[in-house]
């Protein structure tokens, strides 16, 4: 290693520092620190908004080679307030970090003890209780709207309802859906094989070209799909009618083995739990399956309004 610090240095002018232990620390942790960020960022409504940031950046690169100098002043005031704005929008999800790091113990929030497990996050019985109770409901024609939460959190909506925390079954659904029943008002938030939340609100959406005959129960699912990559199921309550809601397009009137099909694809995919080493789940990642199958249907807008209990649809 010094023979070759020593031709760098003779030949080429190039001077090899020397590392220490405490170099090596200082750049695990912040590899640590990077990669923790990141992932927080990508859970969070802040992946849109680095992105947002990411392409400002790229614009100001271009008008300071450029010369443009009152696009750089006025990049640099945007600059300048944008710190304590970002810290003022995502006041609940930064508060929300803290909260959890703080309930963490050390091998959990460093991950040197733990164990990477791969494991399928929605089972066959899980698909399959969906699929059942969503044909089942369409049969009887009793409106229901459920949300699969995939990698993005869904707590600030599962909030809003009645915490149930209940393993999925199709007679579970069934019974929550039920016409005059306490909890069949509002949404149904399905996280991995458990049923998070029941009557929960959920943003509507403000698309035009969504069909007048949708109502309030499709432009929350419509909506919920917007804004998180969530994977909504819509039962219609005048029609029976079985709807699929995924990255704000919605695909109408599927039958039982479209819907099996679409869910296997978006939920079955492995999942990195949170136990393992996070330098594994650095380099190896999650892998990010798409559903290839549907059809665009609407390409909605969004609406910063929230949907209350669903309305007939």
């Amino acid at each position: 290693m010094n023979q070759i610090g020593t031709f760098l240095q003779q030949n080429l002018n190039i001077t090899i520092p020397r590392i220490g232990w405490a170099d090596v620390v200082e750049i695990a942790i912040l590899v640590y620190l990077i990669y923790r960020i990141m992932a927080w960022i990508k859970k969070n409504r802040a992946w849109a908004l680095l992105k947002g940031i990411l392409i400002l950046v790229a614009f100001y690169a271009v008008a300071y080679f450029a010369e443009m100098t009152v696009i750089q002043q006025i990049l640099n005031t945007i600059f300048s307030a944008g710190l304590m704005a970002v810290i003022v929008i995502f006041q609940p999800e930064l508060r929300k970090a803290l909260e959890q790091l703080g309930r963490r113990s050390f091998s959990q929030t460093f991950g040197v003890f733990g164990q990477s497990v791969r494991e399928e996050r929605f089972s066959n019985q899980t698909i399959d209780a969906l699929v059942r109770a969503s044909m089942e409901m369409g049969k009887v024609r009793t409106g229901a709207l459920i949300v699969i939460e995939q990698e993005q959190p869904l707590d600030e909506y599962a909030d809003t309802g009645i915490l149930l925390d209940s393993m999925v079954s199709r007679q579970l659904f069934l019974q929550i859906f039920e016409k005059n029943t306490p909890l069949h008002d509002g949404a149904v938030i399905v996280r991995e094989n458990r049923v998070l939340a029941a009557t929960c609100y959920l943003p509507l959406s403000n698309s035009m070209s969504i069909s007048k005959d949708l109502g309030t129960r499709h432009r929350a699912g419509l909506g919920i799909s917007e804004v998180t990559d969530s994977v909504t199921i819509i039962v219609s309550e005048e029609t029976g009618a079985v709807s699929l809601a995924i990255g704000g397009v919605l695909t109408h009137n599927i039958d039982a083995d479209t819907l099996r099909n679409e869910l296997i694809v978006l939920l079955q995919k492995p999942d990195e739990q949170e136990t393992g080493p996070f330098w594994k789940k650095l380099f190896n990642g999650s892998p990010k399956a798409k559903a290839s199958s549907r059809k665009a249907k609407t390409e909605p807008e969004r609406l910063p309004e929230t949907a209350g209990k669903e309305g007939r649809s």
